[in-house]
């Protein structure tokens, strides 16, 4: 549905004071809204509990990133562009507190009103609020933006538009929506979509935006610098209209901020080394003890810091395209997770320093529990019971090796059911039930040296099964783009999970969005149980009810044998230049959006 039919923009001062008083009725601005219960903070909170309100402000930061880009619109499907952008550049009506599992403060909106039962929600903009230009931010710019995002931007905005019945202007600053179906989330996501300058994009093709076009801030920085493909550099606006907000004291402290990029991971960590770039995340627990050891740590010029959180493990490792005849049978599934040794692998990777992740959820409230299933989440389960695959009901753990590099039992029952599921094997070859020989191929991009490392002790153990695995590099520009269109047989997957799962679970697992291009189901996964768990989980009303619906959720992907898990990341690692200082108070989210280098500061 386009403007004609969903957008409504009154301009009458005496209609827009009746439609106000009206509403003023039926419930009460607030400064901030909950998922679950009420906001942490109260109205006259001083800044977030994890921000240092008297951090001094000042310095540059440089980051470091592998491959490129070719694009400064983040909001699009078409091309690469820094991922911080999407949180550096525009500002939203609300701001997410990362100490709560699913709060928002006004931030563009000075208050929030809903519905009764969140049916609609209403923002009323901050009349300071301003673009990077200084022109105002209207309701006009917020309802093309929602419309814009909704319909040709990334697939990311689009499910909201979608449950948009109307969206209209309701005062000189304020703008309302009305929802479509019941799911009070829809309430809080209506605030976290960023608003864009109207006038910047008339005349111009959204969808084609690439390096030609310098996004107007709503943010605390604007870009300043950009050299194609390998730097970038924004600088705090002096201007900016939210600096004395409390959500904003303590954040945004650096002048600068740059980011540097580089052919792969190991170039990347010699120019930190060499002092090019202030800092480093390292996800490998070996190479943390292992090679950080080197002068600047030794003489405090780089301090290590470790991060802990409170989050989901979330998912990582190797993901099988269901849509590939060879995936779609969960025996074959099955037998690829048995023949990958783990023990052996994490052994060499990292000197087993790291845990298995053992489902999507766990280190959380929201995980799955061990055993079978029992109370709600099996109520949840059971009417689904005939078409889950093994293991969802009466419970599911991945296999365990004994550490050696034959991983001989493993690998016995990854033969057998392959056996099970028709395959044969034909003078050392693999032959599927229709005669074929079985090959596959495992992508990844250039620089991943870590899943490389990976792949190539696992084609290892694939060969003494018959199966022909070949690994193929390509940069990132067709890594993109082959992931896009699903053109994979198998490649690295990464799924963060949040304490506050939403709409964004339709995202990931729906059946509706399995063979969208540029989706983010990358497995293919289409389960009407899984299905009927993203329904519920939309209109969960209380924290109770929401951890029996993911713990069910977790069991049916985990059984679902669609990825072959590698280690948790476990807390965050740090690396950084002895300037760079941080607050003691770490967030329940520990180091995601928001932390680093927001909260952040540079001091002598």
């Amino acid at each position: 549905m386009g403007y004609a039919g969903k957008i409504k923009v009154t301009v009458a001062a005496g209609i827009l004071a009746v439609i106000g008083l009206a509403q003023s009725t039926s419930a009460e601005p607030s400064y901030a809204i909950s998922m679950y219960g009420t906001p942490a903070l109260p109205p006259d909170f001083v800044s977030l509990p994890y921000a240092n309100p008297d951090a001094p402000q000042g310095g540059s930061v440089t980051l470091g990133e592998v491959g490129g880009f070719d694009s400064l619109n983040p909001h699009i499907l078409k091309g690469r562009t820094p991922w911080q952008l999407r949180f550096w550049a525009n500002e939203t009506l609300m701001g997410r507190s990362w100490d709560e599992p699913f709060t928002l403060y006004g931030l563009l909106a000075e208050s929030i009103d809903v519905g009764p039962n969140r049916e609609w929600v209403e923002f009323t903009l901050r009349p300071e609020a301003k673009f990077s230009d200084g022109s105002p931010v209207t309701v006009e710019d917020v309802l093309w933006s929602y419309e814009t995002l909704g319909t040709v931007g990334h697939y990311r905005y689009r499910g909201l538009w979608e449950k948009i019945s109307q969206a209209e202007q309701t005062g000189p600053r304020s703008v309302k929506f009305t929802f479509n179906e019941d799911n009070p989330e829809l309430a809080l996501l209506a605030g976290m979509r960023p608003i864009l300058k109207k006038a910047q994009w008339e005349g111009r093709d959204f969808t084609e935006s690439g390096l030609d076009v310098v996004p107007i801030s709503s943010a605390p920085y604007v870009i300043d610098q950009v050299d194609p493909g390998r730097s970038i550099t924004l600088k705090r606006n002096p201007d900016y209209w939210g600096k004395d907000l409390a959500f904003r004291r303590g954040t945004d402290n650096f002048d600068t901020l740059s980011i540097e990029y580089f052919g792969d991971a190991t170039v990347l960590f010699e120019a930190f080394k060499a002092g090019e770039i202030d800092m480093i995340r390292e996800g490998n627990a070996e190479k943390w003890e292992a090679e950080f050891n080197f002068e600047a740590v030794q003489d405090g010029r780089i301090v290590k810091s470790v991060i802990p959180h409170q989050r989901p493990t979330g998912m990582r490792g190797l993901v099988m395209n269901t849509r590939r005849e060879l995936f779609a049978d969960w025996r074959v599934r099955q037998a690829l997770i048995d023949a990958f040794n783990f023990e052996f692998i994490n052994d060499t990777q990292n000197g087993s320093r790291q845990d298995r992740i053992t489902s999507y959820f766990a280190n959380s409230q929201l995980g799955m529990r061990d055993g079978p299933a029992t109370g709600t989440v099996l109520e949840l389960l059971t009417p689904f019971a005939d078409a889950l695959l093994p293991g969802t009901i009466e419970g599911y753990t991945f296999p365990k090796g004994d550490g050696s590099a034959r991983n001989r039992a493993n690998m016995r029952n990854a033969a057998d059911l392959l056996t099970q599921a028709g395959y044969t094997v034909s003078d050392g070859i693999l032959k599927s039930p229709n005669g074929s020989a079985v090959e596959f191929e495992i992508l990844l991009r250039q620089g991943a040296d870590e899943y490389l490392s990976i792949a190539e002790l696992y084609t290892a153990a694939l060969d003494r099964l018959g199966i022909k695995t070949t690994i193929t590099l390509v940069d990132g520009a067709q890594y993109a783009e082959r992931s896009r269109t699903l053109d994979f047989d198998m490649m690295p997957f990464a799924r963060d999970l949040s304490l506050s799962p939403g709409n964004e679970q339709i995202l990931y697992w729906s059946s509706e969005n399995a063979d969208l291009e540029g989706t983010r189901n990358m497995m293919g996964v289409k389960s009407a149980a899984l299905d009927a768990m993203l329904d519920r989980i939309m209109t969960s009303k209380t924290l109770e009810e929401l951890n029996s619906i993911t713990r069910a959720m977790d069991r049916i992907l985990t059984a679902g044998r669609f990825v072959i898990p590698i280690y948790t990341d476990g807390p965050s690692r740090i690396a950084h230049k002895s300037n760079l200082k941080k607050p003691s108070y770490i967030p329940i989210y520990g180091d995601r959006i928001g932390y680093f280098p927001d909260v952040w500061w540079h001091e002598e």
